[in-house]
């Protein structure tokens, strides 16, 4: 018989509500060994969930990847400009495909007729509530390259188009390191890649 798994929010105060949301969470949870836990107390990162797509072009073995800035990699060397696959925030009753395939208009202004999960994972569920689809999609890229992104939402993204070689290359020297792009690229080293 399968141990009986419950929990229950005792209580939850929201702390900020800016471009981000924090709460206060307060909540317990029955043991593995019997009975219940006492009340902990957690801060979470409250947000949408995210989903990012590789755009990859089987015939000329070329992927589409962004450059952007991002504050939270302001101590990353030699600067915070990070080298990603085309990812955006979910809206409240959108289907994680459509996103995917507005996202790449919108960043990269690739048009995509379909995609395929690769992945769907939580960031980080300790501390937030995101979760995150990984998508690639087959498609044409030999007019893609640019620089896109929404004004109103500040973005600034430069799109490149790389062989898969040096894409896998620059996740092997460390070059992409944001976890989202760390997956997709991955599952493009297993694809690609001789075992």
């Amino acid at each position: 018989m399968a141990d009986e798994k419950k929990w229950e929010t005792i209580s939850d105060t929201e702390l900020l509500d800016g471009f981000y949301r924090i709460h206060k969470l307060g909540f317990r949870h029955t043991l593995f060994n019997g009975g219940w836990g006492e009340v902990q107390e957690r801060e979470q990162f409250q947000r949408g969930n995210v989903v990012a797509v590789l755009p990859y072009d089987p015939k000329t073995r070329q992927v589409a990847l962004v450059e952007q800035f991002r504050i939270g990699a302001r101590f990353n060397k030699p600067d915070p400009w990070l080298m990603e696959v085309i990812a955006g925030m979910m809206e409240k009753n959108e289907e994680p495909e459509d996103v995917a395939i507005r996202e790449t208009f919108e960043e990269a202004g690739i048009t995509l007729s379909d995609v395929t999960l690769v992945r769907r994972y939580y960031a980080s569920p300790s501390s937030t509530t995101e979760e995150v689809f990984v998508f690639t999609s087959e498609c044409d890229l030999s007019n893609a390259g640019g620089v896109y992104g929404l004004a109103e939402e500040g973005e600034d993204i430069k799109v490149h188009i790389v062989s898969i070689e040096q894409a896998l290359e620059w996740l092997d020297q460390g070059i992409i390191k944001n976890a989202i792009s760390v997956i997709a690229l991955q599952w493009l080293a297993l694809r690609e890649r001789p075992a």
